[in-house]
C-alpha cells in the first residue's frame, strides 16, 4: 500500500488535480462539517484508507495527498446534519461521486443503500439509514492533465444542416461497422457512417447526452432503462457504456476523425436536473455534498424540492458555485473533448431566476461574455414545465431555439388543416415573427419536424395514435396528439397505394425543411425510413425500436437517401435558401421573396384568409443573379389541383427539379421542362420545385 499522507492543498482547481508532489483535492460544499477522501484499490471495491481534507477556504474543502498518482481511486465522504426539513441531507455513511470527476470505475448497481434513508421506514426521508454504500457505487479516478484541444474548422450557420442522433442507435445494427465497435463513440465515426453523413449532405452531428448517465430504478426494476440519456451523473465524463477501448479518449478520437472528415459535432447538456430525483430519490454525490446550495427547493418546505423539470429536481445554477461547476463543465467539454457546441435540454430553466425567466439572467449572461462559449453553437430548447416556461423565441443573441411552431405547422399542413396556410408561410419565411428582435437572424430558429422525442417521420405518416404499451405505463405516456395521419390504415401494410402516399408525405415534409429558411435539423433515420412502431416516447427502449436498421432493400431505405441527398445539394446550390436576414419586400436585400396563388398571380390579402386554402407557391430569387430563382409549390389536399406557373421577367421556361409524385405507384408525371404561364397539375399532397430553365 502506498504510504499517503494528507496536507493543506489549493482551493482551486476544483476536483482531483495531478501536483508535482502528489493529488490536489477541492470540493464545494458551503454547509459542510468534515469532508473526507476515500481511497479504493485499483479495483475499485475494497475502501482502502480515509483522509480527511484539512482546510477549508470560501467554502472549497480541499487538501493534497502527498505521493497520489494518476489511476487513483476515490470517491467522498460528507459529513454535516441531516435535517431534510432544512434542506440538509448529509449522510456520510453514503460513498459520493465528485461533481469534477473526470474518469469513472465500477458499474452503477441499483441498492437501497443508496438511499440516505431508511426505505422500510414509515416516515421515509425523514429517516436516517446507516448501512454503507461503497461497494455498489461508482467511483472516480485521477487522470493525468487534459490535453487543451480546439474545435476546429466551425461551419457557418447559414450552411449548417443538423443530424439528430443517439450514439447507440446510429451503429448498433450495423453490420457494414465492426461488431467491436457498434454502439460506441468509435462506431459512429467508422469510415463507413462518415461515408453516410456525406453522401446525405449533412454537416454537423448533433448527439443525445453523451455525460455519464444512470437509468431510474423504476426502469431497471421493469427491466428497461433510460436510453436516451437524459439523467445526468457525472458532467465531465462520457458515458461509461459507449467506450469501446480507453476512456476519455475514445470520445477525443471521434471527434478528430468527424472533424478531419470536415464534419461539427454538437452534444446534448442536462444541467437543469440530475439523476438524484426527489426528496425520495437516492443520495450519489450533490445531495449528500450540499443538498441546500445544489438544487432548489421548495421555499415554504425546504424538505421539498422545485420540480420544474418534471424529473424530480432542479439544479439551482443561480447559486455562483453550481453555475461555475457547470461553466468549468461546458469549457471542458470544447477544450479538452473539442465539441463545437450543444444543445441545452430544457434551457429555459437555465434562464430562470426566482422572479421568472430572464434573458439577461446569470447563466446566459456567463455564456454570452464567455471567450470560449461565446464562439461555439448554442441551441436551446425554450421550454420546461415551471411557470412562465414556454420561452420560444426568448432567448439572447447568439443563442438559437428548437422551433416546435416550425414542427407543428408542417404536421398540421401536410395532414390536410385547413385555416393554417399563413402560419405555414411564415415558417418557411424563417419565423421571423417569432424571432426577427434583438438583431437575431434565421439561424435562431431551428427547423426540425421530428426529434427523438416523439414520432418518427414514417410513423407520423403510418399511426395516428400513439403505441407505448412496451414502457410499461399502460400507454398512458407520451404526447397523444403529434398531428399524425395514418393515411388510412393504422400501423403497417402493404396496399402499394397507401404506401406511395405515405412516401410522398415523407418526401413533401424534408423538401419543406429544407426549403425554408433557418437551420434544417434532421431525426437520425429519417432518411432511410426508421419505424418506431408508433412509439412516441421510447426513451425506455435500448432495442430495435430505436436502433437504426440498415437494410438497404426495403423502399423507404431506398428512395429517400437518395431524395434526402438531392434536397442538400439543392440546399447548396441555390445560397439564398439560408439567407443570413430575415427578408422583406422593399428592404434593400439582394433576396426577394414572392408568394404566388394557384393563379399565377402574387398572393392578395383575400387568398391568404380563405380557410379551405391549402395550395401555395413560394419564389426565392437573387436579385444579382437574374437566373438564380427557384419556385416552390406545395399543395396539401387530397385532390388534384391546377397551378398556373408565374409568367416574369426573365423566365420563357420553367425546369422541374423536384416532384415528390414521382415516387411508388406513379400513374403519370411531369414533364421537364414547362413554359412561363402554363398550367400543371398537382397530384395530391405533392411538392414540385422549378428553376430557370436555360
Amino acid at each position: 500500500m502506498e504510504q499517503y499522507r494528507i496536507e493543506p492543498g489549493n482551493s482551486y482547481p476544483l476536483g482531483a488535480t495531478i501536483t508535482d508532489s502528489g493529488v490536489n483535492f477541492a470540493i464545494f460544499s458551503a454547509h459542510a462539517e468534515k469532508v473526507e477522501i476515500c481511497i479504493f484499490d485499483k479495483d475499485g471495491k475494497q475502501e482502502q484508507q480515509r483522509f480527511i481534507l484539512p482546510e477549508c477556504e470560501h467554502n472549497i474543502w480541499h487538501g493534497s495527498l502527498k505521493n497520489a498518482k494518476a489511476g487513483l481511486i476515490y470517491g467522498y465522504r460528507v459529513y454535516g446534519p441531516y435535517s431534510p426539513e432544512l434542506g440538509h441531507r448529509f449522510n456520510h455513511n453514503k460513498l459520493l461521486l465528485d461533481p469534477y470527476a473526470k474518469t469513472l470505475k465500477g458499474q452503477f448497481i441499483w441498492s437501497d443503500r443508496h438511499f440516505g434513508y431508511d426505505v422500510n421506514d414509515a416516515r421515509q426521508d425523514l429517516s436516517f439509514d446507516t448501512r454503507d454504500n461503497a461497494d455498489v457505487m461508482i467511483k472516480g479516478v485521477v487522470v493525468d492533465p487534459e490535453e487543451v484541444r480546439v474545435a476546429k474548422n466551425p461551419i457557418a450557420w447559414k450552411n449548417t444542416v443538423i443530424y439528430e442522433g443517439h450514439v447507440k442507435g446510429l451503429t448498433q445494427l450495423n453490420e457494414k461497422i465492426p461488431a467491436d465497435l457498434r454502439g460506441s463513440f468509435l462506431g459512429l465515426s467508422h469510415p463507413k457512417m462518415i461515408a453516410h453523413y456525406r453522401a446525405m449532405g449533412i454537416t454537423t452531428i448533433e448527439l443525445l447526452p453523451v455525460q455519464q448517465f444512470i437509468s431510474e430504478q423504476f426502469l431497471a426494476d421493469k427491466n428497461l432503462s433510460n436510453y436516451w440519456g437524459y439523467n445526468s451523473l457525472a458532467f465531465f465524463v462520457p458515458h461509461q457504456d459507449y467506450l469501446a477501448k480507453h476512456q476519455t479518449r475514445d470520445f477525443q478520437r471521434m471527434v478528430d476523425e468527424l472533424h478531419q472528415a470536415g464534419f461539427e459535432v454538437l452534444i446534448d447538456v442536462v444541467y437543469n436536473h440530475t439523476c438524484e430525483g426527489n426528496h425520495l430519490g437516492p443520495t450519489l454525490s450533490f445531495r449528500g455534498i450540499d443538498n441546500l446550495s445544489y438544487y432548489r427547493l421548495n421555499p415554504t418546505d425546504l424538505r421539498y424540492y422545485i420540480n420544474d423539470t418534471g424529473c424530480g429536481n432542479t439544479i439551482n445554477i443561480s447559486h455562483p458555485r453550481v453555475l461555475q461547476m457547470v461553466m468549468d463543465s461546458l469549457r471542458y467539454w470544447v477544450q479538452v473533448m473539442g465539441v463545437d457546441g450543444f444543445r441545452f435540454d430544457l434551457a429555459t430553466i437555465l434562464g430562470r431566476e426566482i422572479s421568472g425567466f430572464d434573458p439577461s439572467n446569470g447563466f446566459l449572461d456567463a455564456v454570452l461574455q464567455d471567450p470560449i462559449l461565446n464562439q461555439v453553437k448554442l441551441i436551446a430548447e425554450p421550454w420546461d414545465i415551471g411557470p412562465g416556461g414556454y420561452q420560444l423565441g426568448g432567448f439572447p443573441s447568439p443563442w438559437s431555439e428548437w422551433n416546435d411552431r416550425y414542427r407543428d405547422t408542417m404536421r398540421r399542413y401536410w395532414r390536410g388543416d385547413k385555416g393554417i396556410l399563413p402560419d405555414f408561410a411564415r415558417r418557411i419565411h424563417g419565423s421571423s415573427d417569432i424571432f426577427e428582435h434583438h438583431g437575431k437572424k434565421p439561424f435562431a430558429s431551428i427547423n426540425f419536424l421530428t426529434s427523438h422525442d416523439g414520432n418518427t417521420l414514417r410513423d407520423l405518416v403510418s399511426y395516428q395514435e400513439r403505441h407505448n404499451e412496451a414502457n410499461g405505463e399502460n400507454n398512458r405516456d407520451g404526447h397523444s396528439d403529434n398531428f399524425a395521419h395514418n393515411n388510412g390504415v393504422e400501423g403497417e401494410t402493404d396496399d402499394s397505394d397507401i404506401l406511395a402516399l405515405r412516401l410522398r408525405q415523407i418526401k413533401n415534409m424534408l423538401a419543406t425543411l429544407m426549403l425554408s429558411q433557418g437551420v434544417p435539423m434532421l431525426l437520425a433515420g429519417d432518411e432511410i425510413g426508421r419505424t418506431q412502431k408508433g412509439n412516441n416516447n421510447a426513451y425506455c427502449q435500448d432495442n430495435d425500436i430505436n436502433w437504426l436498421d440498415w437494410d438497404e432493400t426495403g423502399v423507404f431505405h431506398h428512395e429517400l437517401t437518395g431524395f434526402f441527398a438531392t434536397l442538400t445539394e439543392l440546399r447548396r446550390n441555390f445560397p439564398m435558401l439560408a439567407y443570413d436576414r430575415f427578408i422583406h419586400e422593399n428592404d434593400n436585400s439582394n433576396v426577394a421573396i414572392t408568394w404566388f396563388h394557384p393563379s399565377g398571380n402574387k398572393m392578395q390579402k383575400e387568398y391568404w384568409h380563405s380557410h379551405h386554402a391549402n395550395t401555395l407557391g413560394y419564389l426565392i430569387e437573387e436579385k444579382m443573379h437574374v437566373k438564380n430563382k427557384l419556385l416552390c409549390i406545395f399543395h396539401a389536399c387530397n385532390e388534384p389541383k391546377e397551378f398556373t406557373l408565374p409568367d416574369i421577367e426573365t423566365v420563357q421556361n420553367w425546369k422541374i427539379l423536384i416532384n415528390t409524385n414521382n415516387t411508388l405507384n406513379t400513374k403519370e408525371s411531369l414533364k421537364e421542362s414547362q413554359p412561363a404561364g402554363a398550367i400543371i397539375t398537382l397530384a395530391p399532397f405533392s411538392t414540385v420545385v422549378l428553376s430557370i430553365d436555360i
